[in-house]
């Protein structure tokens, strides 16, 4: 059984007093969450500080990125081994850094096998721009972004593959359930022309305009494995209800 993942993704939002005060209002009742996993994921500034308030939790810490070598001369850049002692996941491949920082399907290749070898838990970000949706290209991108990010990466359990139509991120407009679904089973299909039977086991998230008021509706699909979340996971309030009401469908 593949134990779904509640992921809230904050983006470049929150100084360190504010991403303390947040994880701090959500950490009693999100905590308390049981039959899923949860993962938020603060800018590098406060990784450090979310850690220490969420020792002895069952709530994850991640990060938004890293670059993929170890170390050296790459002013502003954080190394997977810089990560590896504070958080157990890493968001690679977001549209975000696709499109405003040039990351490749090279690039995010890279830093997933960085990223592993520096002991953390990838979570692979594929989806498609509004046009190539409408243009009933949705399938054709989400299988390039996968065999190009994955090139050379053997099976790993600790993979999650995330997939966020473009389209639907921050916009207010998310992808309709089966939408969600079926394009969440076309990645999958293309995991198993890669790994084969291992691909049931690999974790699929559906991100983009996930709230409270459409959580049960998405997480009900049988392919959807929990979500990626960007402004919902700022409000306490709703990341704890997204993460409550996957648990009570299980």
């Amino acid at each position: 059984m593949r134990i779904p993942l509640i992921a809230g993704n904050w983006k470049m939002n929150t100084t360190l007093t504010e991403a303390v005060t947040l994880v701090n209002a959500m950490k009693p009742r999100l905590d308390a969450v049981q039959k899923v996993e949860k993962l938020v994921c603060p800018p590098f500034i406060s990784l450090a500080a979310a850690a220490d308030v969420l020792k002895g939790t069952t709530i994850k810490l991640g990060a938004q990125n890293c670059h993929f070598m170890e170390k050296g001369a790459y002013t502003g850049e954080v190394s997977p081994t810089m990560l590896a002692g504070i958080c157990e996941y890493v968001i690679l491949g977001h549209s975000e850094r696709r499109q405003y920082f040039g990351d490749t399907n090279e690039v995010v290749n890279k830093k997933i096998k960085a990223a592993l070898a520096a002991g953390l838990k990838p979570i692979l970000c594929v989806g498609e721009r509004l046009e190539e949706n409408e243009a009933g290209k949705t399938g054709d991108v989400v299988t390039g972004q996968l065999t190009g990010s994955l090139t050379g990466i053997d099976y790993d359990t600790r993979l999650v593959i995330a997939y966020e139509p473009v389209w639907a991120i921050g916009t207010g407009k998310a992808a309709t359930a089966e939408q969600a679904n079926d394009t969440i089973g076309i990645c999958r299909s293309v995991c198993a022309g890669l790994y084969g039977k291992a691909a049931e086991s690999i974790r699929i998230l559906y991100g983009g305009s996930v709230t409270a008021a459409n959580a049960t509706e998405l997480m009900r699909k049988p392919e959807i494995d929990g979500a990626l979340i960007g402004g919902a996971s700022l409000k306490p309030d709703e990341f704890v209800s997204i993460a409550q009401q996957t648990s009570d469908l299980l």
